[in-house]
């Protein structure tokens, strides 16, 4: 089972445009007596940092560190950005145009759907390159990976100048590019081009030998080691200038907005190269987060939460880490799903167990399973149990249908366990009186309900350890 990832140590510089997503949301009801358009009555206004913004905060989503460095205009939506920079965990280093106005993208959008986009924007002084090269290399000692991030508004003129740099200290450079000939990004590790991006420079693809070819030139060409095409619902084609092709699947999600897509999987290549994951590995996790990525409305980042779940699966998965565990159940509470709890040792786990889970799950959406660790099964049943060693028992328990997450304790009961998660619901075996429960306290002061199901008469470890000594020689 995958253990909960971390992206801690992680060190990224994002270098490119920089702009601010400002969103404007309300009801609409009515069409405007001027033109056949709709009235949004706006109700909400919502800003987030965009553009290679939009790849920063993705990066400190995961938990990484990140530096952004870009071009802002010396206004009021410039300074907004350097506020956005601070909230979401991004060491901003900006260079401030004097006179000019800071890129701004306006979505109008009315029951989860855009209307319109609205775009203020001026091009970066090609001087301004020069400087953000200069600030590159002041802080390039200092990270693991480089991101350039081009959205064509003129902030990486210098980008071969950037990328030699990165190069020269063996830094591995990520590229999502805006460019017409990939000219600019020569010497760059991964270039991450969607379809449309990918086509523009090498011509239509009648299929995915076209593809690969056209890819494998391409990168050679330009001195690029990998070219990662990422396909929408067809997946990703990683491209290597030399070596095989590797393809990945999409992620079965329900798309609700494909916007920042792209940034989260520059972002979570990026992130994985920093901790030393090989390339295969750190696209699918990018495959991964994209998949997320486009259930939310928005350039929205992907957490290592999120991811971790990702991976391991939604309810239902059986996950046995522990803190994933709790980060799923977290997150199913906050979805309001109804979650069931209970414990036991589970040691020799046999048909009155698997009745009682079975029972158990009924009462919720969801149901945890705490197990005892083997000291404490040692503690409580004495030195020859368990019979069965906790990973054992935790997989035998996840491998049940009724069962969406197993996590251990070190205690002699749950108590602490039950009081963090809360459940809506604990129960016991029909063995066990209320006010004998151990978390029952705990949860009915938070509003929950504690039961005591039905026994099974005649089903134990302890009867079938019995049982199992009269055949012994």
């Amino acid at each position: 089972m995958a253990s909960s990832l971390s992206f801690a140590n992680a060190r990224v510089l994002v270098v490119g445009d920089i702009m601010l997503d400002r969103y404007w949301t309300g009801p609409t009801t009515r069409v405007s007596p001027e033109a056949p358009v709709p009235i949004v009555a706006v109700a909400g206004i919502d800003e987030r940092l965009g553009g290679a913004g939009n790849v920063a905060a993705n990066v400190a989503a995961l938990g990484a560190n990140v530096t952004l460095i870009g071009v802002c205009g010396d206004d009021a939506e410039g300074q907004t950005l350097v506020e956005l920079c601070k909230s979401n965990n991004v060491q901003s280093e900006f260079v401030v145009a004097l006179g000019q106005s800071t890129t701004v993208k306006l979505r109008v959008l009315s029951r989860h759907q855009q209307l319109i986009r609205l775009d203020f924007e001026s091009v970066v002084r090609p001087s301004l390159g020069e400087d953000i090269a200069a600030r590159c290399e002041q802080i390039l000692d200092r990270v693991d990976v480089l991101v350039l991030s081009d959205y064509a508004k003129g902030a990486l003129t210098q980008a071969r100048e950037i990328i030699s740099l990165a190069s020269r200290r063996n830094i591995p450079v990520v590229v999502d590019p805006k460019s017409s000939t990939f000219l600019e990004y020569q010497g760059a590790d991964v270039v991450t081009p969607n379809m449309l991006e990918f086509e523009t420079v090498v011509g239509k693809c009648a299929d995915h030998g076209d593809v690969v070819a056209k890819g494998r030139r391409l990168a050679q060409e330009r001195e690029i080691g990998a070219l990662l095409v990422t396909r929408g619902e067809h997946g990703m084609i990683l491209v290597p200038g030399v070596g095989d092709p590797i393809d990945i699947a999409a992620q079965a999600h329900d798309v609700f907005d494909v916007t920042g897509a792209g940034d989260t999987v520059c972002a979570v290549v990026a992130a994985g190269l920093a901790c030393g994951k090989p390339l295969g590995e750190a696209i699918e996790l990018a495959n991964a987060a994209a998949g997320i990525a486009v259930t939310k409305l928005g350039a929205a980042a992907v957490s290592a939460h999120e991811l971790s779940a990702a991976l391991v699966g939604p309810i239902g998965s059986s996950a046995t880490d522990h803190d994933l565990v709790l980060a799923q159940i977290k997150d199913a509470q906050r979805e309001g799903k109804r979650l069931v709890m209970t414990n036991g040792c589970f040691d020799l786990l046999h048909a009155g167990h698997v009745a009682f889970l079975e029972e158990a799950a009924a009462h919720g959406d969801a149901l945890i399973v705490a197990v005892n660790s083997d000291a404490s099964v040692t503690r409580l049943k004495g030195e020859t149990r368990p019979v069965m060693p906790l990973s054992q028992r935790l997989r035998l328990l996840s491998a049940l249908k009724a069962v969406d997450w197993v996590i251990s304790f070190d205690e002699d009961t749950p108590r602490e366990l039950v009081a963090e998660i809360l459940p809506d619901v604990l129960v016991k075996g029909g063995d066990y009186k209320i006010e004998e429960i151990a978390g029952g306290n705990e949860v009915m002061q938070n509003g929950g309900q504690v039961k005591s199901l039905k026994f099974h008469d005649g089903l134990s470890t302890t009867a079938l350890l019995d049982r199992l000594g009269e055949f012994a020689p």
